[in-house]
């Protein structure tokens, strides 16, 4: 079966009505971030989430790492998903479960080093979905940088985990072929890579969807 496919750094209803068009499998909307691109207001992200037709995947992103913030956000938005930017403790995260048992978690490790493979392993036991990014936690830089980490770590993740991993970071429809091929993910998630001067470029999305 083909990677499944995430459209991320959607900003507005025609963004996302394109997405979906191209065979998007899920959209992400990015709420207020410390760092990075594609931020949309909330009342913003509730009106596209509003309008996503089933079984499209909505996902939130959120850097909150406080249980109660990040349940009030869900419960503004109405997304399907919850895409955790930022480290959460395991009771918060616990806290999250329980409020939202209907919500997906995504629990989003940034791939530096040997370390990531043992914080996958250990968020993989409380979330159903762990997404590998290029960011650098220790300066909250949480995503969207467009760059490529090392996918052979990436692969050990996939091996090591035993829910499904998205792979993020720098991918572009010229590399996202060789990436699925080396770390076999379940899915896919891109931003910058089908951009141009910011806004969701037609002819990359259809050429991403297509190498993938």
């Amino acid at each position: 079966m083909p990677a499944r496919v995430k459209i991320c750094c959607i900003s507005s209803i025609d963004e996302a009505r394109m997405a979906i068009a191209h065979g998007a499998d899920a959209i992400g909307l990015v709420s207020a971030m410390p760092s990075g691109p594609g931020v949309v207001d909330e009342a913003v992200i509730a009106e596209i989430i509003s309008l996503v037709p089933p079984p499209i995947a909505t996902f939130l992103l959120t850097s909150e790492t406080d249980a109660d913030s990040i349940i009030d956000q869900a419960k503004r938005c109405r997304p399907t998903t919850l895409q955790l930017v930022d480290a959460l403790p395991e009771p918060e995260l616990l806290k999250l479960r329980i409020a939202l048992p209907a919500t997906k978690l995504v629990q989003v490790i940034h791939v530096v080093g040997e370390r990531s493979i043992d914080e996958a392993v250990e968020a993989s036991k409380m979330v159903d979905v762990i997404l590998l990014d290029s960011g650098n936690p220790a300066v909250r830089e949480l995503g969207g940088t467009g760059r490529v980490h090392d996918w052979s770590l990436s692969k050990r993740i996939v091996d090591a985990v035993d829910v499904p991993v998205f792979l993020a970071g720098g991918l572009t429809p010229t590399n996202v072929a060789e990436a699925i091929a080396v770390v076999r993910p379940f899915g896919v998630d891109i931003c910058s890579g089908v951009r141009t001067d910011g806004r969701l470029d037609e002819d990359k999305l259809r050429a991403f969807v297509a190498a993938v």
